[in-house]
């Protein structure tokens, strides 16, 4: 186990696709001012938790090879499973992009595009919980004071105010004073005291079958007061790397699926029966909209985001 500051994996990791390490980890990027990934002009940073302890990781290189550099006490873990972040163990077989024009332009466009997995639950459940029913620019604001608040420094030469995110422990710890003053509302409060008294015994330590382990966690997730559908969704996709999982509640997403895929608006239910000839693949083809797909056009004012800190 290596030190806070010393080097303590090096590698290099040579996909079999031309990959892109930027655009496939912006997806976990909290806003650009996100303090556990940053992109810099040396690499990529981002800071994890391991069952070793925290890691800092830097991923530098271009399309065809990527050197993986770690530091802290959870370097070993962390560097080993950089790869799987990056869509290693994403499969592909059985996708039919063909079903639809759009979507097989878009497959044809992203070559780099795979579905990483990080392992590591609570790294994702935290701030899909500070995301629940709120504004982006809400959620990453709150990610961020509560990283300054509670989260480790960085090991390891990360870039200035990188954090590592804060144990279940000391999540608990925080007082109601210093939640609101994070911006924090009661209800994801709760939520977030709940899936803290149970974090560990939600982490996957022994995948055998992954669809089997993602409709696992999917389950334990939801039987925690708070988790609904939607945010287990969204934890099942950064940690498992699942392809069909499809986040239905999200404000946005059905009228991404709904526009791109038949011009129009539509609910959950009709944005899951758009995805149907996917199956299997459902979160693959939603990846693909986000990229290149549309939104119907504004006509309402938007969501205007709410500081609970005035309250």
């Amino acid at each position: 186990m290596s030190s806070a500051t010393e080097l303590g994996h090096d590698a290099v990791f040579t996909p079999d696709w031309p990959i892109d390490v930027r655009r496939i980890l912006s997806r976990d990027r909290r806003g650009t001012g996100d303090p556990t990934l940053r992109m810099a002009e040396d690499g990529v940073w981002r800071t994890t938790s391991t069952p070793d302890g925290p890691a800092t990781v830097r991923l530098s290189g271009g399309a065809t090879a990527v050197r993986v550099q770690a530091w802290g006490p959870g370097a070993d873990w962390a560097g080993a499973t950089a790869a799987r972040w990056l869509g290693a163990e994403d499969c592909v077989d059985g996708f039919d992009a063909a079903a639809h024009p759009l979507v097989e332009r878009l497959h044809r466009a992203s070559p780099w595009l795979r579905l990483g997995s990080t392992g590591r639950v609570w790294d994702a459940l935290l701030p899909a919980v500070l995301e629940q029913k709120v504004t982006g620019i809400e959620a990453h604001r709150t990610w961020r004071e509560l990283l300054r608040l509670a989260g480790e420094p960085a090991p390891g030469p990360a870039p200035e105010g990188m954090r590592v995110l804060p144990s279940p422990e000391r999540v608990l710890a925080v007082t109601d004073w210093q939640w609101h003053a994070c911006g924090l509302d009661g209800a994801r409060r709760r939520a977030l005291r709940a899936v803290a008294s149970v974090a560990s015994r939600l982490e996957v330590t022994d995948m055998r079958d992954h669809e089997e382990d993602c409709a696992l966690l999917r389950r334990r997730l939801q039987s925690v007061p708070g988790i609904g559908v939607w945010t287990a969704a969204e934890v099942v996709q950064r940690a498992l790397g699942c392809p069909d999982e499809v986040s239905v509640g999200d404000y946005h997403l059905k009228n991404l699926v709904g526009w791109s895929l038949a011009r129009r608006k539509t609910d959950d239910a009709g944005m899951l029966e758009l995805l149907e000839p996917w199956r299997g693949h459902r979160q693959r083809v939603v990846r693909l909209l986000g990229i290149g797909g549309s939104m119907p056009p504004k006509r309402g004012p938007r969501m205007a985001p709410t500081d609970y800190r005035a309250f």
